[in-house]
């Protein structure tokens, strides 16, 4: 008996100690996989198991920023860069935006260090074990530290490795950042679809609005689409994203940021968008937009940041401050758009049925060329050739119907066209350059360089050199009365005037009106009379001295000193009639145009300041005057619409100009604190008006000038001024000097009629 007791005593004792040997080994191979998971996810956070951001990469996380560019008043005008993001701070999100990502993406966000236990153990036994769906378990920090650094496709135990990472770097950023800088980071990262990165692109893309101004209805749709903007994109696939947007409309109902009330009556709510897209070719001021990237290009190549990099404007996310008048702008863009659809319908009229249309006095020869460069300029055509196909392959391409989308000033339209059948339909477009200058900054307010970026890319307020007819006259005028001290009163023969020495160039006024008469200065420029203009030449000034006063006023392309400038045979630009103009506002002080004040970087710290530089060009009473007798142009002369159709109020001189076979149309416009010059024109100089109706610069620029100064007047933000132009203290001058009285007025003509010019007319 007390063998068989040991025995048993014995047999316990062994499975107590085989117990124990199990037990301790559990232990140790419980502690050994806790020592491994603790220095593999040690190894994983210092970088010894692959890339793992450091410090410096959380705090900077590299992100591609596209570049603002503001208004004067600090309006977004658009964007530079490869994605459309900005970023903004969390007090700039509405709440609404806030609550609806936490409800649909991460309900215990404010609970947790960066990865929810809660929620992962709920993936684990109701969705693998249970094959439940019941979502996932990435928290926001997660769904951050996965955009910040992308996965690598790769096999699944590869996706388990970058899992692991990205809980790492979760905890990492909740270390680093705190909740609110966690949301604003992840909203100003992600894709929305429709080439909007992060929420502020986003909420304007979809709705024309700022984050901060979004509903609660809004809100859920921009939530939404993080799931799968593609899917739920609203504009595209508008019944899924309202089921979608309702979805996230029952998590916020279901986690009471939103009552009863609310949820059932925004459920019920139809979704409304304001597509907005940011695009490089619409929205406000894009030739002005284009001409801020050419110069940003080259500002980024000679400036540096702090690691001795190059700044990139596409990636850096830098902040471009212009002296562009949103307001101003948007003015002077519906202006063009009100008058070019009545004046393009007047041409297309002039044009069916005639034998080489658009094109008027050419061979069709000389036509065939024009089209021809056209094509070899084209992008298509160039794309052809890098890519080695012949001149037959591509002319065969170019004239083979396809669908395409055109341009009409009722808006784009689809049709099926062949590419050189387009380019033949283009060519009967006017088109049109605007600049208005504030005279005493030098700052540009206004920049219009074109009908329509997206379809005629051509800038033609900096780039398009253009015959500039009689708006020239003031600068003669103004050498005139500086050398031999005239007044807009004095009087001068209303009779030809010949230049020997210039082969007996004698130039023609017009018409007959007042002819042999004596006539004051301030009554020939307000009827733009030749006559006047080549007598002042002749007898009170010279060519050389008019060129020396204009360079000084900012006029930099070729002007050859002979007689026929005194009507207005350079060509010049935009732009550089806009500078100049303003200097007679500005009491002869010639400021330099510039369209950049400063430029900072993405945490808004100053790179770079821009002042306009300045010289005196001119005189102040011989401005003075200058002005004056450019104010019987609008009172009394052939810019006399601006008031009994245009109802312009304001203090306002000027001048119109047309030149031979109305191939340009111009008016300058000059208002106390705005200068303003408008071209309008076919794109060669054989592309006109057959007659004056239409064709001369009071009916072809002048009413762009009124439509943009009526909106003006009327907007109530602007606060336009409305008095009078500076007159110097010491000035002893009429201003009633009578520019009509009982003169008739209103029959005079700005046409250009110069009889030896001939190199001035050939084709641009």
């Amino acid at each position: 008996m007390q063998n068989r007791g040991s025995q048993k005593e014995n047999i316990k004792q062994g499975n107590n100690n085989d117990a124990r040997k199990y037990i301790k080994r559990m232990w140790i191979t419980y502690g050994v996989f806790l020592l491994s998971v603790t220095l593999f996810f040690i190894f994983l956070s210092l970088g010894f198991l692959g890339f793992m951001p450091s410090f410096e990469q959380l705090e900077n996380p590299n992100s591609n920023l596209a570049s603002e560019v503001f208004s004067d008043e600090g309006e977004v005008l658009g964007y530079i860069g490869i994605e459309n993001r900005t970023n903004i701070d969390y007090k700039e999100l509405s709440p609404a935006l806030i609550n609806a990502l936490k409800a649909t993406e991460d309900a215990r966000f404010e609970d947790h260090c960066g990865i929810d236990t809660r929620s992962l153990f709920r993936v684990l036994f109701k969705t693998i074990i249970g094959r439940q769906n019941k979502g996932g378990g990435s928290t926001i920090t997660q769904q951050l530290a996965k955009n910040l650094f992308p996965r690598e496709k790769t096999s699944k135990l590869g996706t388990a490795y970058f899992k692991l990472k990205e809980w790492v770097v979760a905890v990492k950023l909740e270390r680093r950042y705190s909740k609110q800088e966690i949301i604003s980071m992840y909203l100003n990262l992600v894709d929305y679809g429709s080439n909007s990165f992060g929420i502020k692109t986003a909420a304007n893309t979809f709705f024309s609005k700022l984050p901060k101004e979004l509903k609660t209805e809004e809100a859920a749709v921009l939530v939404g689409l993080l799931k799968a903007p593609t899917t739920y994109n609203p504009i595209r696939h508008n019944d899924k994203s309202k089921e979608r947007r309702n979805i996230v409309l029952s998590q916020m109902h279901k986690y009471e940021y939103i009552s009863d009330q609310e949820y059932e009556t925004l459920i019920n709510s139809e979704l409304t968008t304001h597509f907005n897209p940011a695009t490089h070719d619409r929205g406000v001021a894009t030739y002005f937009r284009e001409k801020v990237r050419q110069f940003m290009d080259e500002w980024c190549k000679t400036h540096y940041k702090n690691n001795g990099e190059n700044y990139d404007v596409y990636r850096d996310g830098l902040k471009i401050y212009t002296t562009i008048n949103y307001n101003m702008q948007k003015n002077a863009e519906e202006a063009v758009n009100t008058h070019f659809k009545e004046l393009q319908a007047a041409f297309f009229n002039q044009c069916k049925g005639r034998k080489g249309a658009p094109f008027t006095g050419i061979s069709q020869s000389n036509i065939n060329k024009y089209y021809d460069q056209s094509m070899k300029t084209s992008e298509r055509y160039i794309q052809m050739v890098k890519e080695g196909a012949s001149e037959k392959e591509i002319k065969k391409v170019f004239n083979t119907p396809i669908e395409m989308e055109i341009f009409t000033w009722n808006g784009e339209r689809d049709t099926i066209m062949s590419p050189m059948d387009s380019i033949k339909y283009y060519k009967y477009f006017l088109n049109t350059g605007m600049v208005s200058i504030e005279p005493q900054t030098g700052h540009i307010k206004v920049y219009v360089g074109g009908i329509n970026y997206k379809y005629f890319k051509f800038d033609n307020a900096q780039l398009g050199r253009r015959q500039i007819g009689s708006t020239f006259k003031p600068f003669v005028y103004a050498c005139a009365m500086k050398d031999s001290e005239i007044t807009p009163c004095f009087q001068i023969e209303n009779s030809p005037v010949t230049f020997p020495e210039y082969d007996n160039w004698t130039p023609k006024n017009s018409n007959h009106a007042r002819e042999g008469q004596m006539v004051n200065l301030k009554w020939a420029l307000a009827n733009s009379v030749n006559y006047i203009s080549a007598a002042l030449m002749k007898d009170y000034t010279s060519p050389s001295s008019v060129i020396n006063l204009v360079r000084q006023m900012g006029i930099k392309n070729p002007i050859q000193p002979v007689p026929s400038i005194c009507l207005g045979t350079p060509d010049l630009t935009v732009m550089e009639m806009a500078g100049a103009m303003a200097t007679f506002v500005n009491q002869g002080v010639h400021k330099e145009p510039i369209f950049i004040t400063k430029i900072t970087n993405n945490k808004g710290i100053v790179l770079e300041t821009f002042t306009s530089k300045s010289n005196i060009a001119l005189d102040e009473k011989t401005s003075y005057l200058v002005v004056n007798l450019m104010k019987g142009v609008v009172d009394g002369g052939t810019g006399s619409r601006l008031r009994y159709k245009f109802g312009i109020k304001s203090t306002i001189a000027g001048k119109t100009g047309t030149t031979d076979n109305n191939s340009d149309g111009w008016f300058i416009g000059l208002n106390p604190k705005l200068a303003t010059a408008v071209w309008v024109g076919g794109e060669y100089r054989s592309i006109h008006f057959s007659s004056m109706t239409w064709g001369q610069g009071a009916a072809m620029a002048l009413p762009v000038y009124g439509y943009f100064m009526a909106k003006c007047e009327k907007d109530s933000h602007l606060g336009f001024y409305q008095g009078g132009f500076a007159k110097p203290s010491d000035l002893e001058y009429d201003d009633d000097c009578n520019a009509s009285g009982n003169d008739p007025v209103g029959g005079g003509s700005d046409t250009v009629a110069v009889s030896t010019a001939g190199e001035y007319n050939k084709e641009w």
